[in-house]
């Protein structure tokens, strides 16, 4: 009896696959892969120079500073109510402005002498929490929170981050300015405005 090449490759996959059935090795049913990397934690906080490019330490220095310049005025004497805006990145990297404004968000809210209401990209999620509350029929009457009473906003947070790039076979020189002002919301006027330079230069 003649048997063609892909019968017989077709009954050797049926007998592996009912062998496996049997009891396949955990090595051939579910590959492994390990990598002899180590990993060490290392202090949040240490200066970071892997490059001249805006990093942790950057961001750093700058919500200290402005925090601390914040904290000083007397625009913070009566717990006003803010909210976050923008800060548009004019540099020619990318940076995360968000995470500039929510370290400086979170250690003015430590010093309980500001309060924030929600941010324009985080309003939706408010919303939608009080229309469930309001509008499911799945709560009672006692301890709904109300529609129409959210804290609005005296002040707003917004600025700008720029750099200048200088560079030439031997050395790279990169300056970063980090702008931030407090508008008043109503009259749109200035109330605070600081702002935190950082040079970084690398050699070949």
């Amino acid at each position: 009896m003649h048997y063609s090449f892909s019968k017989l490759l077709a009954c050797g996959s049926v007998v592996a696959a009912t062998l496996c059935l049997g009891g396949c090795p955990a090595s051939l049913s579910q590959p492994t892969v390990s990598f002899a990397r180590q990993v060490n934690y290392g202090d949040s906080k240490a200066v970071e120079t892997v490059t001249n490019e805006f990093g942790s330490t950057d961001l750093q220095m700058i919500a200290e500073k402005m925090v601390g310049s914040l904290l000083e005025d007397p625009v913070l004497a009566n717990r006003p109510t803010m909210t976050l805006s923008t800060v548009r990145n004019k540099t020619s990297e990318y940076i995360d402005t968000k995470a500039i404004m929510n370290s400086i968000q979170t250690a003015l809210v430590k010093s309980r002498k500001v309060k924030f209401a929600r941010s324009n990209d985080e309003m939706q999620a408010g919303v939608d929490e009080l229309q469930r509350q309001n509008q499911s029929g799945l709560y009672k009457s006692q301890g709904k929170a109300q529609i129409g009473r959210m804290s609005a906003a005296k002040y707003t947070l917004e600025g700008e981050i720029i750099s200048i790039v200088k560079q030439n076979t031997a050395t790279k020189d990169v300056f970063y300015k980090m702008t931030l002002k407090l508008y008043d919301v109503e009259d749109g006027s200035i109330e605070w405005q600081d702002e935190k330079e950082i040079r970084k230069t690398s050699s070949r």
